[in-house]
Parts: C-alpha cells; structure tokens; sequence
C-alpha cells in the first residue's frame, strides 16, 4: 500500500472517531465560569417600591458580633426596629437604595472556591461556623410585605484598581464577582429620621427663653441664675429682656443657636413610659408610671417637681414660633459610650465614661402658646378669620409634635449639645462707640 493511501485511511479514522466521541459525549454538567456574566443578580426584582424591608448587617471585629439595621413598613408606618421601633423617614431613601441593587449586574466572575472569600471580605457576617473574624462582609437583605426576599447580597472588599466595584456574593452560593455596588445603604441612624426633628424654619423662631439653672445632685436642689429672654424685632434682629450696660444682643450668635437648633443631630434614643409627657405626678397617682419609672427618669437626670413639673439637671431651651408652637428642650445626663451604647442604649452602661464627647439627654415638650397669635378685632373678618385659621393650624402642629415627643428621650451629640446649650453671656456683645467705629 503507498504511503499516499496509507495517510488517507489514517485521517479517515480520525474524522471517524471525531464524529463517534462528539455523537456519543454526555451534555456539560459544569458550566463555563462565565456563562452569567452580564447578568442581573436579582432578575426578579424589578420594581423598587415593593420592597418594605431593608436589613443590613455588618460584623464588629471588636466585640465578634454580626450587628444588624433595620428599616421596616409595618401598615404604613416607617420603623426602625433595631432602635426600639423609632420612626423612620425612610421611605424614599429605602426606595433608592433598591433601586440601586437591582441595577446591580454580574461584571467579572472572579472565584467559585470557599477558600477565597476570606481574601475577598464576602465572608457571611451572620455564619458562626466560620471562625474567622477578618474577611467579613456586609449583608444587604431586601424583602417583600410578606417578608419575601427580594434581593440578598454580602458586600465585600473594593475590587484593587477599579474605582466603584466590590467583590460581591449572593448567600449560600461560592461563587465571588466583581459588580459595581454604589447603593448608599447607610447604617447610620440619624440618616434614616427627620433631620429637622422640631420641624421649624429659620425666619419661623420668634422668641428664644434661655431658663439657667442646674440641679445640685448632692442637696437635689435647684440652683438658679436666671432668665434670658431673645425676642426678633421687626428690622429681623433680636432684642433682650435684660442687658448689662454697655452691651447689646450678639445677632449672629443667636442666629447660630436658631441653626443649631433645627439642624439637632439626635445621636439616639430611649422609649419613655407612658404618661411622661404632662403632669407628672397626676400620672403616677393615675397609675400611668411607676416608681421604677421615675427613678428611669431621674437617672436619666430630669426631677419631677410637687407640682406636677419636671426639672432637668442642666437648665432649658424654650423654643417660640410665629405658629404658635412652644418648645421646651430639658438638657439632662451626659450619655457616655459609642456606637449602640448611645444610639439604643445596648447592655454598655450609659454610665461608662468611654468615647468622645459628652451626648446629652434631651427631654422634648411641644405646646400650643395662644399669647404667641393675638386675636384682632373681630370687626375686622378678613383678619379674624385668618387667625382662626392660623390657630387651627398651629394648635394642630403643635399636638402633632407633642405626640411625636411623646414616647422618646433623645440623645443629641456633643456637638449639638455645645452649639444650643449655651450661657446667655455668649449672646452679649460691646456696643460699638463711634470711636472704635
């Protein structure tokens, strides 16, 4: 046989045995690495509004514990449960963020292997049979009315030279990927309530009383010093119930306190027994608190008066607006600690002298003052009935904010508290002769 013939029956039984191993081979079982990338991680979840659950939970190296966020919609109300259910302003913010994860595609595969995860940060946060306490991610759950998952995703480590993308991991699956995950999926509390807590505007606040005194602790007596009364005039400055000779009112220094008023950081807060929001002592004989409550309440350093009232152990803010909405800010306890010991109040004692700053306890009163909208001449319809109006209004705010003070003590930061609570000696300036002038 030549050699011609030879090759050709030898590439003859190749081309055969190709098409016999390609006729007879088993489908893929393992898919290729890539095979989803481009993809949605959630394809399901399309539409942002049906989430009513965001959950975030990071790990603290510090103490080895998974700490978890919540924001929930429970029959329309807005809550935040890891913070004693305090209302949430999370709507829109809630309704952002999902619409962020499901913009979240599949960008690179990058491991299918257990062993990477750890190096990546995508470890779960919330799985104790991992003894590791570095390499832990973040775990951001969305879920559904009914408590469905919409979307579940552990957040890892920012991917080395690519600005925006994190090593990201569903649960329960090996598989890591790199994805652009620019969500602002914020645990901080304050970024989740009303930052305007009072809900007051600026050219709103007619009249700021700065009532001085403090509290001995050692005699529970009250140390007084006085009263300083800001009132706004009509050229838009301020005048003063008392000034020493040769000052007058600092104008910038009160409008600074009536900024530092509506921007209040409330770094925390504490659920209040019922009936801590009017007389005192008609709600303990009520039945309405009890003793165990008052002694809350005074450790938290606000003293029932016998008359039914209530002293704070470092003096008071009340607040006047052109609403007729009187607000009264009892400054009491520092509030020591960080992290939950001040946003919630965790097992750290309050009473622990660790973190930065001194955070106060507030206590917030709202009340309707007529004196603040005089009624006109009721010869006078047009304007008569405008104040009618505005007294509506105003005593219906006012009610609305008293029952939203009600049921809280809130903790504002340091910094707010050195910005508001300030002796009246700040608010005096010299009088500028025509020689200095």
């Amino acid at each position: 046989m030549s050699e011609l013939k030879i090759t050709q029956r030898v590439a003859g039984a190749a081309i055969v045995l190709g098409l016999l191993t390609f006729a007879t081979a088993p489908g893929r079982v393992a898919p290729d690495a890539f095979f989803d990338v481009g993809e949605p991680f959630f394809p399901e979840f399309t539409d942002p509004e049906t989430a009513a659950t965001l959950q975030v939970i990071e790990f603290d190296e510090d103490t080895a514990s998974a700490t978890p966020f919540m924001v929930t919609n429970r029959g329309g109300l807005w809550t935040i449960p890891s913070h004693h259910d305090y209302p949430a302003d999370g709507e829109e913010r809630l309704a952002n963020a999902a619409a962020d994860v499901i913009s979240v595609i599949k960008e690179d595969f990058r491991s299918d292997n257990v062993a990477d995860h750890d190096a990546l940060g995508v470890v779960d946060p919330t799985d104790e049979t991992v003894s590791t306490l570095q390499g832990r991610g973040t775990r951001v759950t969305f879920r559904d009315p009914d408590e469905r998952v919409l979307a579940d995703l552990i957040v890892g480590r920012a991917v080395p030279g690519r600005p925006g993308l994190r090593f990201v991991r569903v649960p329960g699956q090996t598989r890591v990927y790199s994805a652009r995950f620019e969500a602002d999926i914020s645990t901080a509390f304050e970024d989740w309530i009303e930052t305007n807590l009072l809900e007051v505007e600026r050219d709103q606040v007619q009249q700021i009383t700065l009532n001085e005194y403090f509290i001995d602790e050692q005699t529970l007596s009250v140390v007084r010093r006085g009263e300083f009364v800001l009132t706004r005039n009509e050229e838009d400055g301020w005048d003063a119930n008392e000034l020493p000779e040769g000052q007058e009112v600092d104008t910038v220094q009160v409008n600074l306190l009536v900024g530092a008023v509506m921007t209040m950081n409330i770094a925390g807060v504490r659920p209040k027994p019922p009936g801590l929001s009017g007389n005192v002592r008609e709600a303990f004989e009520a039945g309405q608190i009890n003793q165990a409550d008052v002694q809350t309440l005074t450790s938290r350093g606000f003293y029932p008066t016998a008359e039914g009232g209530l002293l704070s152990n470092d003096g008071e803010l009340l607040v006047r607006t052109n609403e007729g909405v009187l607000y009264t800010l009892r400054f009491g306890e520092i509030v020591y600690g960080r992290g939950d010991a001040v946003a919630v109040g965790d097992e750290t004692s309050d009473d622990e002298e660790t973190g930065s700053g001194e955070n106060r306890y507030v206590f917030i009163t709202a009340d309707f003052d007529e004196a603040a909208l005089p009624e006109p001449d009721a010869a006078d319809a047009d304007a008569h009935a405008s104040w009618e109006r505005r007294v509506s209004e105003g005593r219906e705010k006012a009610e609305q904010l008293a029952a939203r003070f009600a049921s809280w003590y809130y903790v504002i930061d340091a910094g707010s508290y050195g910005r508001i609570h300030k002796p009246s000696e700040e608010f005096l300036t010299a009088i500028e002769t025509e020689d200095e002038a």
